[in-house]
């Protein structure tokens, strides 16, 4: 592992804070050691008070902060000398705790100190640093791992037993490592948790902790346990999508709630899975703590999922039985599924959830491959698992817990998405917690959102095998669909009936009638999977009701794929999928309406531009968002006994009222 540090960056720093900035950033960088809001780091800063009073706080990493990006405003100021006294009491749960962190935090709107801020407080160095090191854990997660690691690092650690995190943890600290501390000592390995660097100054306690993990590394490297030997590329696999959608369908019927399954299948997943201790390696649980909540429980998806509930279930009031404080139980799903043909799976409430679990757990095969060359994987017991997973302040977290999103868990569809309506009913979907699979033909469709709930996809409405790819890209990245927005369509230049171009004619319907079609077969299999059942909307026309001269290609279409829509709404209403329809008019921010166009139903109409754009009788705008908004409500609770619905929004036409 190579040090990042750079002597011209620290340059710029101001203060100490800035510095604790910056090497907290260093740390980041390195997946090996920190991923994904893992990891915590301190310093500690005399400041003066608005009375003048000097005082030394304790500015730690706080709560939900990642060391990859973490700002000035990710670390909350706590005053030590309460940190140090409460470090002696003999006993303090960890509610109370968390309590004592917040009401002594000097800045109002900082964020909640970490949890190990009172382990942080009571080693007597300026800088502290502290991950979830891989190729540590990888030496403690083995039976000798505790004499590995005193071959490794001798007397530059003070070594801590496994404890889990909390009060008890710093007590135990607070007392080991006084009592263990030699001249030479640069850091503390906590078994199967993780290891600590600390220096009087950032470069220090940074470098440090490269140079002790480059330890664990180099031991690893000669005991032949570093290198894992993959596969040239992971196998070829066979489409996906109906197999994924019946097990998120069912791993969210457990969840009791709509849930986002990933699927991944790389040179290292194949390795893991074709290792000749697979069952065994993969039912041991996580690599550390902090891992628990994130990755509990890793069933095959052989396996009869709601066997595996019950024995949870089971486990569960075992322990709830003898504990002095009932428990709430969380979701019970797990959150990795490892099967031979499928791969990895991961599950989470939303698709950020799922891509986490899903980088977890990949270093955690890493651990377990590794752990398995040196000599054997061994986690934590499973009453530690289990006490973490149901620790006090997880329940907090449990009960504090805000409403979710409207569509969190669920997948929606959305076609010529690049732009216009479509576009707009992308960022609706997004804004309500849904993850969204975009398809057009436009290219830019696949960097429109840099987000994890977004899955752009190229390719033509027209051709089943791009609608195919498109499914098989959506189901894999996020487990299935559960809404259909139809969008994608023409409105050609205006023809009169007598001269009308027969390529014109049939290229509209290929597009607004037909294509529709091919995505209606294909994604039927999966939105009668859909765990809220499925919901199809279709951006229709006010040419519909009212058509206009002119526009013989494009009304003859719409209401074909008007009456297509109705029988689709008689046939799928036993799958409890419903289809209903919103008849737009006078977008005029969308891609379709062009000068010429505009001018030509102007003409048509015989009427200015601007009379045309206004001939609604409320004499309102309608915009993209307006109908997208629309959009999104039906495919809500609102409409949820409804299908075969045409509702206009176009500010009231005269001729469809």
């Amino acid at each position: 592992m190579q040090s990042l540090w750079n002597e011209s960056d620290v340059a710029q720093c101001r203060d100490e804070l800035d510095r604790r900035v910056y090497s907290s950033r260093l740390l980041g960088q390195h997946p090996d050691l920190v991923l994904h809001g893992g990891g915590n780091t301190s310093v500690k800063i005399k400041e003066k008070n608005l009375l003048g009073e000097e005082r030394t706080l304790l500015y730690v990493k706080g709560s939900g902060s990642d060391l990859i990006d973490i700002t000035r405003a990710g670390f909350a100021p706590v005053q030590l000398d309460h940190l140090v006294k409460l470090a002696r009491l003999p006993k303090l749960s960890d509610p109370q705790m968390v309590n004592e962190l917040k009401t002594h935090v000097t800045v109002s709107g900082a964020p909640t100190p970490s949890v190990e801020a009172i382990l942080h407080a009571i080693l007597p160095y300026t800088y502290v640093d502290h991950s979830h090191a891989d190729a540590v854990i990888t030496l403690t997660n083995t039976p000798g791992g505790l004499q590995r690691v005193k071959e490794v690092y001798g007397d530059n650690v003070v070594i801590i037993p496994y404890v889990m995190p909390g009060f008890d943890l710093a007590r135990l600290c607070a007392q080991l490592f006084f009592e263990q501390r030699q001249p030479a000592t640069q850091g503390m390995i906590l078994m199967n948790h993780g290891i600590f660097s600390f220096g009087e100054t950032a470069r220090e306690s940074y470098e440090r902790m490269i140079e002790l993990v480059s330890r664990a590394e180099n031991y690893l490297q000669k005991q032949k346990a570093w290198q894992i030997s993959l596969p040239a590329m992971a196998q070829s696999l066979p489409a996906l999508r109906l197999p994924l959608t019946q097990l998120r369908q069912r791993l969210s019927q457990v969840a009791g709630m709509p849930m986002i399954l990933r699927q991944a299948y790389t040179p290292l997943i194949e390795k893991y899975l074709q290792h000749p201790q697979f069952p065994s390696i993969s039912q041991q649980g996580p690599a550390t703590p902090d891992h628990v909540i994130r990755t509990k429980r890793v069933p095959m998806a052989g396996q009869n999922i709601d066997a595996f509930n019950t024995d949870y279930q089971k486990y569960f009031n075992e322990h709830n039985a003898t504990a002095r404080e009932p428990k709430t139980m969380l979701d019970p799903a797990p959150r990795v599924i490892l099967d031979p043909q499928l791969g990895l799976c991961t599950l989470g409430k939303s698709s950020q959830d799922a891509q986490v679990v899903q980088e977890i757990y990949s270093h955690t095969m890493e651990i377990i491959l590794r752990a398995t060359q040196l000599e054997k994987y061994q986690a934590l017991p499973a009453k530690d698992i289990f006490d973490v997973e149901y620790w006090d302040l997880e329940q907090a977290k449990l009960r504090a817990a805000g409403k979710p999103k409207l569509f969190s868990g669920e997948v929606a569809l959305v076609t010529g998405a690049a732009s216009g309506i479509g576009k707009a009913c992308v960022a609706a979907l997004l804004a309500r917690g849904a993850s969204v699979i975009g398809m057009d033909l436009n290219v830019d469709i696949e960097t429109c959102y840099q987000r994890t709930d977004y899955c752009g996809v190229r390719g033509d409405v027209t051709v089943r095998e791009d609608i195919q790819r498109a499914l098989e890209s959506g189901v894999r990245q996020f487990g299935g669909v559960d809404m259909l927005i139809l969008n994608a369509g023409i409105f050609p230049a205006a023809q009169s009936i007598a001269a009308m171009d027969m390529n014109v004619w049939q290229k509209t319907l290929d597009i607004n009638l037909s294509a529709n079609l091919l995505l209606l077969q294909e994604i039927y299999p999966l939105l009668k999977l859909a765990p809220r059942h499925g919901r199809v909307v279709v951006i229709g026309s006010k040419n519909v009701a009212a058509p206009g001269p002119g526009a013989s290609a494009y009304s003859a279409s719409k209401a074909a794929l008007n009456q297509l829509l109705r029988v689709t709404a008689l046939e799928w209403g036993k799958d409890n999928i419903r289809i209903n329809t919103v008849h737009p008019d006078a977008v005029f921010d969308t891609a379709i309406w062009s000068d010429e166009i505009i001018q030509a139903r102007a003409q048509a109409y015989g009427m200015t531009v601007e009379q045309y754009k206004q001939r609604n009788v409320m004499g309102v705008d309608i915009t993209s968002h307006d109908v997208a908004e629309l959009v999104a409500e039906m495919c809500g609770p609102l409409f949820a006994k409804t299908t075969a619905a045409q509702i206009p929004i176009d500010g009231g036409d005269a001729r469809v009222i």
